[in-house]
C-alpha cells in the first residue's frame, strides 16, 4: 500500500470515528425531539418511536400557554448575559492578575483555585443563603448573579491564567515601561490575545447560568423572577411526558445554537478571517 493510500484510509478513518461520535451524542437529541411530537396524554413509549404518526407540533404551542415559558426564558436570557458579561470581566482580571504575579504566589493562587474546584457546590448552599439573606438580596437576581462577581466558578480563571501564561512575559514588562497600569495590560494587550478562551469561558457561562435549577429555586420566591428550568419543572406536575420533552427541547435550542454559531472561533478561524 503506497503512501497516499495509507494517509487516505487514515483519513477515512478518522472521519468514521468523528460520524460515529458525534451520532452518539446526536442520537439522545433527536429521541428527545421525537418524544416531544406524541400526542398529548399518551405514556412514555416502550420503545423508540423515532417517527410518530401524527406529530403533535401543537405541543410547543400548549407548554406556553400551559406555563408562562416566555417569560421565564425571557428572565434566563437577562440573567445569563449579564452573568456571561461579568464573568468574563471578573475571570479575566483574577487569570491575568495570576499570571502576573510573582512565581510564589502564583503557585498558590494555582493551589486554592484547584482546592476550590474539589468542593462540592452543595457544601456552599447553606453559607451562600445566609451572606444573602444578610445582604437583602434574596428574591431577587443579585443572589443569582453573586457568583459572576468572583468568576462564577475557579475553572473559568485557571483557562485565563493558561491562556495568559502563554503570552511571552517580554510583552508586558515592555508596555509596563510605557507606562502601561493593570487595566491597560488588561485591556490592550491580554484581551486581544484571549479570543477562543474567551468565547470558551462565555459558551460555559452561558450554559451554567442558563439551565442552573437549584439557585433559582432557593433564592427566588417570586413567581415572576423564576428562570426556565424552574418552569419545566412545574410541568412534572401535570405528568405529561410530551409536554416536558417538548419543554426540555425548547431549553436545550439556545444553547445548541450558541455552541454551533461559535464554534469557528473555538477553533480560532473567526479571529484570524477579521
Amino acid at each position: 500500500m503506497t503512501n497516499s493510500r495509507r494517509r487516505l484510509a487514515g483519513a477515512l478513518a478518522q472521519h468514521a470515528a468523528s460520524l460515529a461520535m458525534a451520532f452518539v451524542f446526536v442520537l439522545p437529541l433527536a429521541w428527545m425531539v421525537a418524544g416531544s411530537l406524541r400526542r398529548v396524554g399518551l405514556p412514555p413509549a416502550r420503545t423508540v418511536d423515532w417517527l410518530p404518526r401524527v406529530a403533535a407540533w401543537d405541543n410547543y404551542l400548549t407548554i406556553f400557554q400551559v406555563v408562562p415559558l416566555g417569560r421565564y426564558a425571557l428572565n434566563s436570557l437577562a440573567v445569563a448575559s449579564a452573568a456571561v458579561l461579568i464573568t468574563l470581566v471578573t475571570a479575566s482580571w483574577a487569570g491575568l492578575a495570576m499570571a502576573l504575579a510573582s512565581p510564589r504566589w502564583r503557585q498558590r493562587w494555582v493551589r486554592l483555585a484547584i482546592g476550590l474546584l474539589l468542593v462540592p457546590i452543595s457544601a456552599l448552599w447553606l453559607p451562600r443563603f445566609v451572606v444573602f439573606s444578610w445582604l437583602q438580596i434574596i428574591d431577587t437576581y443579585g443572589a443569582l448573579l453573586a457568583p459572576a462577581l468572583m468568576g462564577s466558578s475557579p475553572l473559568f480563571v485557571l483557562l485565563f491564567f493558561w491562556n495568559y501564561r502563554r503570552v511571552p512575559a517580554e510583552l508586558f514588562e515592555s508596555a509596563r515601561l510605557d507606562g502601561a497600569g493593570p487595566l491597560a495590560l488588561w485591556r490592550w494587550i491580554a484581551l486581544p490575545l484571549s479570543g477562543p478562551t474567551l468565547v470558551a469561558v462565555g459558551i460555559l457561562t452561558f450554559w451554567l447560568y442558563w439551565s442552573d435549577f437549584i439557585d433559582p429555586l432557593l433564592y427566588l420566591k417570586s413567581e415572576s423572577l423564576y428562570t426556565l428550568p424552574v418552569g419545566v419543572q412545574q410541568l412534572v406536575s401535570w405528568a405529561n411526558f410530551p409536554l416536558l420533552l417538548a419543554a426540555s427541547v425548547v431549553m436545550t435550542v439556545p444553547a445548541l445554537l450558541l455552541f454551533l454559531g461559535a464554534q469557528r472561533y473555538l477553533l480560532g478561524e473567526g479571529w484570524r478571517s477579521r
